[in-house]
């Protein structure tokens, strides 16, 4: 694990308060249901073998939900008595965002699973056995620094939504169209709080956060991919399919320290650009 230079591993509560707040208050201006959606319009005829195989593939990440939590709720607990005030405020106001996180999961593996039932592609017997034994495994980040499973989940936010949006754009089935477009406004939104969450320790340590945040690039898996048996031969034939390169997301990283860091010419910033260049070109 390399070494950083971050001054504190977390926010003022107040400062977390701010974010969160942003985020929730959001969440519930865009918030939406299984009830809202057309189930009558769906066209399972035109979904061709690609889509299918898409379908399958996200509902597992979507489903992995209970571990992606189970993670985060360990690694920054709300039920410890022991812990300093100011500590447990900060994570008791990431649990804000958590639970509204977690429930559009939750919704997004709903309906992926529902509509492979009502589409023919699975029983809801078959797919709640396939989905436990997935979901089942344990998830966790290797991460020293709480900034630096924030800056994971910032790219694997970034990299499911422009997922969902490339998958749209090679599909004909109205409903997966719809379904798809809901899903990712929705990681949009959780990009977003986590771009403002990365950016505040960006703003406040400078290029001392680098280190930390090229680490993560160097070390980036996609959820699942040292669990789930066949998982990169799967990932690699559905990215094929819709045009898709979850390293296009490191960019973001990128634009986002250069717009914090008050001096664009710091060294160690140019260096974080031609570092993630680097790693697209041998990926």
């Amino acid at each position: 694990m390399a070494e950083t230079a971050l001054l504190d591993d977390l926010l003022p509560a107040l400062q977390m308060h701010e974010i969160v707040d942003q985020a929730v208050t959001r969440a519930g201006e865009r918030t939406w249901s299984l009830a809202d959606l057309d189930w009558g319009a769906l066209r399972p005829e035109r979904l061709t073998e690609a889509d299918r195989s898409a379908v399958r593939f996200i509902t597992f990440v979507e489903d992995h939900i209970p571990g992606y939590l189970s993670h985060f709720l360990e690694a920054f607990p709300v039920a410890d008595a022991e812990q300093e005030l100011e500590r447990f405020g900060f994570n008791r106001e990431y649990f804000r965002f958590l639970v509204a996180w977690a429930s559009d999961e939750e919704r997004h593996a709903s309906a992926l699973a529902r509509y492979q039932v009502e589409t023919g592609m699975a029983t809801r017997e078959g797919i709640l056995r396939s989905l436990a034994e997935e979901g089942r495994k344990k998830f966790e980040l290797p991460y020293e620094h709480p900034v630096q499973s924030f800056t994971y989940t910032l790219v694997q936010e970034k990299a499911t939504q422009l997922f969902y949006q490339r998958f749209r754009e090679t599909v004909s089935e109205p409903f997966l169209k719809e379904l798809l477009g809901r899903l990712a406004r929705d990681e949009a939104r959780h990009f977003a709080f986590y771009s403002n969450l990365v950016g505040a320790y960006v703003a406040r340590d400078g290029a001392a956060a680098v280190p930390g945040l090229k680490d993560v690039i160097a070390t980036f898996r996609m959820p699942l991919a040292d669990t789930m048996k066949g998982y990169w031969r799967w990932s690699l034939k559905v990215a094929d399919s819709t045009a898709y390169d979850h390293t296009e997301a490191y960019d973001a990283v990128v634009r986002l320290v250069r717009g914090f860091v008050d001096t664009p010419g710091e060294p160690s910033v140019a260096d974080l650009g031609e570092f993630v260049q680097a790693i697209r070109r041998v990926r």
